[in-house]
């Protein structure tokens, strides 16, 4: 069932308390409001963010939702401006939002790899996956926000607990984090673009070092942490990511043009993954369950992007 269609490349999607949604428009800088299903609601302009577009992956990128929203209805975005990446707050009011306040300015952009994921963990704080711009040595420079997923305050503060003191890097040695998702036992994971070879799900631990531009995929080397599990490029390129029902973990694959459900086990290891949807809706850049569905969004750069809701079925989710 489609949801909502016509959109310039769907990047995120946010899902409010009351049922309804909210779609970024990465080319265009919109955010579109998507009534409750069922409520027979149109879509509607909620708002436009002050992005520069040029070419390449930069626009208007991800949305999210705090867990207090009812009592303080605010959103967080991420966006591209003409100098960087930046994270902005806005007030909700009325199917609109209010002027947006920058609180995180100054990640790298560059025509490629500009990250751009947001979601809040389950302790309340903004967590961000950002790339390294086109620069690999952003990754290991822990003077620089690019390469790295951030976990900071709603006022764009390190978060306290932050392993490196003042500084709002969680990890690091990234390359393009799209993806990042928690599991029952509050485990944050994370997706992660490579270069040639290896596309990665990586189970992310504060202060620890995933190894890009030394490493991609799995190398055995003690300095860096391997991913949980690869896969060639030619079947992936990871964006959004879920964690299911079920407890597995869901990656929307873009080149893929596929999800890839990955079952997790109390160890932090993973069973075997397994592919849906291949080819049906082209590339798939986000992913999300709501109720007894899962959303997605397609991302064909044909300005006929959708938004989705399919059965659990679709995608292989087994009964929780």
């Amino acid at each position: 069932m489609t949801l909502l269609g016509g959109v310039d490349i769907a990047w995120s999607v946010a899902v409010l308390p009351d049922g309804s949604a909210l779609v970024s428009e990465r080319n265009t800088g919109r955010i579109l409001h998507v009534p409750k299903p069922g409520t027979g609601g149109k879509a509607t302009l909620a708002g436009r963010l002050p992005i520069t577009r040029t070419e390449g992956e930069g626009g208007l990128l991800g949305l999210a939702v705090p867990g207090d929203f009812d009592a303080d209805p605010v959103l967080y975005a991420y966006y591209s401006t003409e100098s960087d990446n930046r994270i902005a707050a806005m007030p909700w009011r009325d199917g609109t939002i209010g002027e947006p306040v920058v609180i995180l300015s100054g990640i790298p952009r560059g025509r490629n790899h500009n990250g751009g994921r947001i979601a809040f963990g389950p302790d309340g704080y903004l967590y961000v996956g950002t790339g390294e711009a086109g620069d690999t040595s952003l990754s290991q420079n822990l003077g620089s926000l690019g390469g790295k997923i951030l976990r900071i305050t709603t006022d764009g503060d390190p978060a306290p607990g932050n392993p490196f003191g003042g500084s709002p890097i969680w990890s690091y040695g990234h390359r393009n984090v799209q993806g990042l998702a928690w599991d029952s036992r509050k485990r944050l994971w994370a997706s992660e673009f490579g270069q040639d070879t290896y596309d990665e799900l990586n189970l992310i631990e504060p202060g620890k070092n995933y190894g890009w531009p030394e490493v991609e995929g799995r190398a055995g080397n003690p300095e860096y942490v391997d991913p949980v599990a690869e896969w060639p490029t030619s079947v992936m390129s990871p964006s959004g990511i879920a964690v299911g029902p079920d407890d597995a973990v869901y990656l929307a694959a873009l080149r893929g043009q596929s999800v890839w459900r990955v079952p997790l086990n109390p160890d932090g290891s993973a069973g075997t993954p397994t592919r849906h949807l291949q080819g049906a809706y082209g590339r798939i850049r986000d992913i999300h369950f709501v109720g007894n569905r899962v959303w997605i969004t397609t991302s064909n750069n044909d300005r006929a992007d959708r938004l989705l809701s399919l059965p659990l079925s679709a995608v292989g989710t087994k009964a929780g």
